[in-house]
Order: structure tokens, then C-alpha cells, then sequence
């Protein structure tokens, strides 16, 4: 049995990882990256805390002695159901199931503006950007002599108040209270306000109320202005509108406000639901298919009856749908009964900064919040990471920022560009 799979997240690479070994199945990952990457740590890349090899792993080396699982460098441009096969940008790969756990990609909602200027947060690529243009307008601030000029430079807008709006608007008030003021001296009479701006009436929506309040106040007490109820609308010569008619001069306009999965060429336009997200049945297999899937973040199943609107794109629900679909795969080889997906809801969290978080768990039904919550996050996210490798890096680099409130990463490292010249 030949099985392709599209995209090396958290669906992906459990699904391959399920597989390793197993006899009877050959198993090839399509990435357009050769590593797999922690998107819920890329922030900590972004704002220096983390270096980019604490949270990714190349595949190869991950697969390295699995006889079974097999890599290539590529990117999707079309499939073709009725033979069974797929064309990437660089070849051709047969099937005998074809699995998408592709993920999303991040939703401007139609702004034209936002996205040719605004700062993205969903992939590694995106928060070493990040990292490159909060660093450099840094220095522009240190000597610039205009008022006005500075604090468009050093005003920070974070668009959307889900869990990265609120861990990225944490660590830049800590960043701002520990770290600005005593390498940028400078500084030290400017004004470099952090909003957090959402749409909806709440921070972290789908958490609990207990979570919403203690994440406000927690906030609001490291002077970041939150401002709910309120919508991005535009975002042009440095100035960002809102649907309330009120501006804000900035520099920088940090995108986390929404995600959207990715249409291909080649899956019929029914097997699409809310959100560009594949239709799936009890056990993965996209509708009006035969042999193609779809786990994560790009899928969503309505017959869970816990969730009748589908699953939320949250990472346990994705490594769940992967090790799913592998005991399925192993069961299919063994003309063996399928096992339909339900999701085991272990719960959300944040974190908030330095001994603060929230935490709820659903069975039995509890809230944690402060320095309990935040070893709770600590741990888990630890745990998460692909590799022992990469956990005892990502510990490293934790402890340093914990005991020097610090860290010693801030550097603005980018390629250089040359022209290319013809042999």
C-alpha cells in the first residue's frame, strides 16, 4: 500500500510517525519545507526568546532508519483522482491513498492592504520576518529625532485576541518593562504602546469566562490596551483603520486574526465546506472521494456528535486525526473493521508572560490561572515538541530568559541578496 502524504505538521508527522516501520505500507511525506516546525512557539522565534532550531526538525533526519518512510522536497499543484496521482512542482507521485493534512494559511479576509503590509504569524519564515522588522525599527526609533516618527516605530498593533494575540501582547509588554529600556537607553522618554484589538467581545473566545477575565486583567496590568469590539479594516502609510473610524500610527501591524484552509486543483468543489475546509466522513475519507483523506486543520467532520460543527483547528485535534487515520491504515491492511474519529477535548490554554497563564480542562471541569497554569503550559508545549533534541534546547533557552528575565538572541540576520549572473 502506497500512501502520500501532503503537509508535515502535526497531522502529517503523527500520521507518518504511526506508520514507521510497518510492514506492508510505504509511506511518502510532500513538504514544501524540509523541516517540521512548533507553530504554537513560532512567537518566541519572532521576539528573539527561542532560536528557529528549537522548534523544527529536519524530515530527513526524522526519518532517517524508517525503511518504510520516505521525503520529498515539493509543493502541490494538482491531483488527478482518476489515475491516481499527483503533480507537484518537481515530478510526478502515484497513490494508493492520498492523505492532505495541509493546515491553513493565514486569512486577510479580502484586505489587500493588510496582507501586502501587515506582519503574518503562521509559519517559521513569517516570524523570522517578524523578528528582522521589530529589530530593525528598533534602531530606526534609537535615532530618529522626530516624536511623532519614534512612536509610529515603537507602537505595536496585534490584530486578532485568540491565544497568539495574547502570548504575542504578553511578551512584548515584558519585553518592553525588562528589555527595551536597558539596551535601547535611548529610549527612555519614549512612549511604545502594545494594543491587542479584536473583534469579538471577549479575549480567547472559545475558553472560559474564568480564562477571558484572568487574561484581561493580567494584560491590562502589563499596559497593554486591549480593545474589543473593534475590527481592522485597512492598513496603509503606516496608519491602521478600523470599522469604528478611529486610527492608530504604527510601524507595525502584527496579523493573527484568523486562518483559512487551501483549495487544490483536482478535488471536486462539493468536498469543500466552511472555511475551504474538506468535508470528511467518520473516518477521515473526504466526500465524493474514494481514496483521498484529509486530518487537521484542513479538514472538518460533522458526525462527531461532542462536535456537531466540526472540530476546533487546535493541534491535539490534528495529532489525534493522524494516529486515527494510521490504526485505520494498519486495520485496512488487515481487511479489519475502521475506527471512526471522536476527539478527546484535554483542554485549552495560554500563556499570559512570566508565571502567568490559563488553563481549563473540560473532564472534570476546572480552571487554573498564575504560575500553576504556567508550568501546566510549560510542560505540555515541552512535551509537544517532536524531538528530545529540541526539548532540551527549547528548556535551555527557557530557563536563560527565566533567570535573566533576558535573552541573548536579538539579532537581525537576513541573506544577502545578489544579482544573479549568467555562466
Amino acid at each position: 500500500m502506497q500512501i502520500v502524504i501532503i503537509g508535515g505538521g502535526f497531522a502529517g508527522i503523527n500520521l507518518a510517525k504511526e506508520l514507521a516501520n510497518e510492514k506492508g505500507i510505504e509511506v511518502t511525506l510532500v513538504d514544501k519545507n524540509n523541516y517540521n516546525f512548533f507553530p504554537p512557539l513560532i512567537y518566541q522565534v519572532a521576539t528573539a526568546f527561542l532560536e528557529p532550531s528549537s522548534i523544527s526538525y529536519p524530515f530527513r533526519k526524522f526519518f532517517a532508519g524508517k525503511k518504510n518512510l520516505q521525503f520529498r522536497l515539493g509543493e502541490l499543484q494538482k491531483v488527478i483522482p482518476a489515475e491516481n496521482k499527483i503533480i507537484l512542482n518537481n515530478g510526478e507521485l502515484q497513490y494508493d491513498h492520498l492523505v492532505f493534512a495541509t493546515g491553513a494559511e493565514t486569512n486577510f479576509f479580502g484586505m489587500e492592504n493588510v496582507k501586502k503590509n501587515a506582519i503574518p504569524m503562521k509559519t517559521l519564515n513569517d516570524a523570522l520576518e517578524m523578528r528582522n522588522a521589530l529589530l530593525k525599527n528598533l534602531e530606526k526609533a534609537a535615532i530618529c529625532k522626530d516624536i511623532r516618527k519614534r512612536r509610529t516605530l515603537l507602537t505595536i498593533v496585534i490584530a486578532g485576541g485568540g491565544p497568539t494575540g495574547v502570548e504575542v501582547s504578553g511578551m512584548f509588554a515584558e519585553m518592553r518593562k525588562n528589555i527595551l529600556l536597558k539596551e535601547y537607553p535611548e529610549l527612555d522618554t519614549s512612549a511604545s504602546n502594545i494594543y491587542l484589538v479584536d473583534g469579538g467581545d471577549a479575549l480567547l473566545s472559545p475558553m472560559s469566562e474564568e480564562s477571558q477575565k484572568d487574561t484581561y486583567e493580567a494584560l491590562s496590568k502589563l499596559e497593554v490596551v486591549i480593545k474589543l469590539n473593534t475590527r481592522v479594516v485597512d492598513y496603509k502609510d503606516d496608519t491602521v483603520f478600523f470599522n469604528d473610524g478611529k486610527t492608530i500610527k504604527t510601524k507595525n501591524l502584527i496579523w493573527a486574526a484568523g486562518v483559512s484552509a487551501r483549495e487544490f486543483e483536482g478535488i471536486p468543489n462539493e468536498s469543500y465546506g466552511r472555511g475551504k475546509r474538506m468535508t470528511t466522513d467518520a473516518f477521515q475519507k473526504v466526500t465524493s472521494t474514494e481514496n483521498i483523506y484529509a486530518i487537521g486543520d484542513t479538514s472538518i467532520q460533522f458526525d462527531d456528535k461532542s462536535f456537531p460543527e466540526g472540530h476546533p483547528q487546535l493541534a491535539q485535534v490534528a495529532i489525534q486525526q493522524g494516529v486515527n487515520l494510521a490504526k485505520n491504515f494498519k486495520l485496512l491492511v488487515q481487511n479489519k473493521p475502521l475506527q471512526p474519529f471522536k476527539y478527546n477535548d484535554k483542554g485549552s490554554m495560554a500563556i499570559i508572560g512570566k508565571n502567568k497563564a490559563v488553563v481549563d480542562l473540560p473532564k472534570p471541569k476546572m480552571h487554573f490561572k498564575g504560575f500553576f497554569a504556567w508550568m501546566i503550559w510549560l510542560f505540555v508545549h515541552l512535551m509537544s515538541l517532536i524531538t528530545y533534541r529540541n526539548r532540551l534546547n527549547t528548556f535551555y533557552h527557557w530557563m536563560i530568559a527565566y533567570l535573566s528575565k533576558d535573552q541573548s538572541l536579538r539579532m537581525i540576520i537576513r541573506p544577502e541578496k545578489r544579482a544573479k549572473v549568467d555562466a
